[in-house]
């Protein structure tokens, strides 16, 4: 078997896991490197100190820092990611009527360029974020950075990229003369250009150890040295190897995807680039930009698809968010599919695997399975004939078609289950809701960003006592999360006793290997649980709270083993900027509780900025940081393979890129002037939000109507003796069915 090799801490350590077989050598025999754009560039402006130094920090100890370089009137060079000035500078409220057009590769293009200004007038101008879906707080804090400043910032490995040659020839201005002079001072690992004469006139003059890197653009953009296209010019890589190193090209040159973000295929690039002699280096790397579904929104799992796919490895990879990268490379690579990982946390569905299919569905949990979930939930609902069966809302609108079914005239108010036009589980049979077609979750519509659109309807939903029977012979799976909610309200006005039947469903099913989980916000239910069964039972805590007093505490262990709160319950935040840990974890773990925390998910706006981005990041900070036991997620493979971390357990000797964030860090950098309002703190829970009165006895309702058991019919809601008010729509609001058709897509 061939030993091959994997990185900690920028440094080749042997591994010998079961499928290293596979991996071919790479060109360098190194491991892959992170080149940082611009520095942090996802989190502070482009090419700013701060920028900077943070990718020098929480990346991999070779990190290599990228300047685009760009040249004054007076020659000198500075680093921005753009000719036009004014996309991440602000210049053009510094010097507002000094803007120019420029014939740029035969493109017109108005703004501020650097060709136009001395270096002394930058010298007042100061740098902005570029991406606009970027955090913004950091703007005008800091200077335009000149290439000689860089080595100040003691970077690993230097990049120097220029993109614009001729444009600078044609202004008399020489960035081959500019580059032979930084070489005098400074160790530059690697010069890009995506122009193929800039690089030939730099051969004769390179120093030993720095590498001519040729950049790709589009296939159809053309080399204005030459005036070949790319496309053109990926065909010849025996030129390229004449006057270059190795290359670099967007990463959909290696893994292509098709109109509809899906994975194609990957090409034979890297291969045939190695046996051409060239480096390949992917660019694009971005972790709040659209990538392939495949990836699941997981920016770890897109970068370990071009360095451990089992047919190549890219030498390194160009991102705005470089420990993404870092993490991917040394904790992540080459882990053989038969590591367990550590026994914390536990890996917990919400909805099976929800962030990829309809929750409940059978695809869901399927997926969930698949993915290595510990533990596999059921959000139990009762349906008109008394079966329970797996769905996330009691109200059908919320993850069904059911607004363009024949069940559409069904909407009902029910002030209190606190919904407005709904159309409930209960309303319907078991038979009539398998006639509803699932939909995906789409929770970050609104930021246009859609889950997998392939399986948006897909699935079958399952009842209860099926999803035991999935789950059992599952042998990878260690639990069952069972939810039970709105106990009350179903055994007073709709004459159905969930608890039981989730009792009497789990003693059929005899999950003798398999630990059996129930969790509920009221705590009524789980002090009726606690007399009939021996389950562990779990308490949910349904708001954000900053602590909670002991009385609250030690009623809950009366009734529960673990608790689950929410994110925010333990980071508290400022518009997405973390600003303090509380105590929470602690003080329940203090009472031998177990702390279960909710939702995770993989879409980076679902993070605080402090997170970067990565989903990894957030659950490493909660679990390493906070000290949870076990995380709730609807991307259960991210969590899975968070544990088979092997950056984990390395106590003072952990790397910094799987290091907890420290909450406020970043909060503290905010100018005083740009910092938001202060938030009120969460409450605390006390002991009087806790104890909740007995459940309800079963109310014997009147049999339906004779032709209630119509197809397409279902009857409301029964009123009771206690006169619940409940509105009954004779004709169903169109808008709301219609913004709830919407919401799923």
């Amino acid at each position: 078997m061939t030993v091959t090799s994997v990185t900690v801490g920028g440094r080749w350590r042997s591994s010998d896991e079961d499928d290293k077989e596979r991996r071919p050598s790479k060109l360098s025999g190194n491991a892959p490197l992170v080149i940082a754009h611009g520095g942090f560039s996802g989190l502070f402006p482009d090419s700013s100190e701060a920028a900077y130094q943070f990718a020098g920090q929480d990346s991999l100890a070779n990190v290599i820092f990228w300047c685009d370089v760009q040249l004054t009137k007076d020659a000198a060079g500075v680093c921005a990611p753009n000719l036009n000035l004014a996309n991440n500078t602000d210049i053009s409220s510094i010097f507002p009527n000094q803007n120019n057009t420029y014939s740029v590769n035969g493109v017109s293009i108005q703004g501020w360029f650097s060709v136009d200004f001395t270096l002394k007038e930058l010298a007042s101008v100061n740098l902005i974020q570029g991406v606009f879906s970027r955090p913004n707080k950091f703007d005008g804090v800091f200077p335009v950075v000149t290439v000689n400043v860089i080595p100040q910032f003691s970077p690993p490995g230097l990049w120097l990229n220029v993109e614009h040659d001729v444009f600078f020839t044609q202004r008399n201005l020489s960035m081959r003369s500019f580059v032979l002079s930084v070489f005098k001072s400074t160790i530059v690992d690697y010069v890009s250009s995506r122009e193929v004469n800039f690089l030939k006139g730099l051969v004769a003059r390179l120093p030993t150890g720095t590498k001519l890197i040729y950049r790709f653009l589009g296939q159809n953009d053309v080399d204005p040295s030459i005036n070949q296209t790319y496309g053109s010019l990926l065909s010849n890589l025996t030129f390229i190897k004449t006057f270059a190193s190795g290359i670099l090209v967007p990463k959909s040159y290696i893994w292509p995807v098709d109109a509809s973000l899906y994975l194609l295929p990957h090409t034979t690039l890297v291969s045939d680039a190695h046996k051409a002699g060239l480096e390949v280096f992917a660019s694009d790397f971005a972790n709040d930009a659209s990538f392939a579904y495949d990836f699941s929104f997981d920016p770890v799992a897109e970068s370990l698809s071009f360095i451990d796919n089992g047919n190549f490895t890219v030498d390194g990879m160009l991102s705005d968010f470089p420990i993404t990268q870092s993490e991917a490379i040394a904790c992540f690579a080459h882990i053989g599919k038969n590591v367990t990982g550590q026994e914390s946390p536990l890996v917990i569905s919400s909805k099976g695997a929800s962030g990829d299919f309809p929750g409940c569905t059978d695809l869901a949990y399927q997926g969930a399975i698949s993915d290595g979930v510990d533990i596999l939930d059921c959000p139990v609902q009762m349906t008109k004939d008394g079966i329970a069966i797996c769905l996330g809302s009691i109200n059908l609108l919320d993850s069904t078609l059911v607004a363009q079914s024949p069940f559409s005239n069904l909407t009902t108010t029910i002030s209190e289950l606190g919904i407005s036009n709904g159309i409930f589980t209960f309303s319907l049979t078991w038979s009539q809701i398998q006639t509803l077609r699932p939909a995906i979750s789409n929770p970050y519509a609104n930021y246009r960003l859609a889950r997998d659109p392939k399986y948006k309807i897909a699935g079958k939903f399952m009842t209860l006592s099926e999803f035991l029977v999935l789950a059992k012979n599952a042998s990878s799976v260690s639990g069952v999360l069972i939810s039970i909610e709105d106990a009350a309200y179903l055994a007073e006005y709709q004459g159905l006793d969930v608890t039981d039947v989730v009792l009497d469903t789990l003693q059929n099913a005899s999950l003798s290997t398999q630990k059996v989980m129930i969790q509920s916000t009221n705590s009524s239910v789980l002090t009726k649980l606690k007399k009939e069964s021996n389950y562990e039972l779990i308490y949910v805590v349904d708001e954000n709270i900053g602590g909670a007093d002991n009385s609250s505490i030690t009623e809950i262990k009366t009734f529960a083993s673990a608790v689950v709160v929410s994110k925010s319950s333990v980071f508290t935040d400022n518009v997405e900027y973390l600003t303090s840990m509380t105590n929470v974890v602690q003080m329940l773990q203090a009472f031998q509780l177990k702390v279960f925390v909710q939702i995770f998910r993989n879409e980076f706006v679902s993070q605080a900025w402090d997170f970067f981005s990565d989903a990894t990041v957030e659950i490493n900070s909660y679990v390493m940081g906070a000290g949870i036991n076990g995380v709730v997620t609807e991307f259960p493979g991210t969590a899975a393979r968070y544990k088979k971390n092997r950056c984990l357990g390395l106590g003072s000797k952990t790397p910094n890129y799987m290091t907890p964030v420290l909450p406020g860090s970043l909060y503290q950098l905010i100018p005083p002037t740009e910092l938001p309002p202060a938030e009120a703190p969460n409450p605390l829970l006390t002991e009087l939000e806790v104890v909740e009165a007995p459940l309800p006895p079963v109310a014997i309702l009147a049999p339906p109507p004779a032709n209630s058991n119509s197809s397409n019919q279902a009857t409301p809601p029964t009123k009771s003796n206690a006169q619940l008010e409940v509105v009954s729509s004779v004709v169903p609001s169109f808008l709301a069915l219609l913004i709830a058709t919407l919401a799923l897509f």
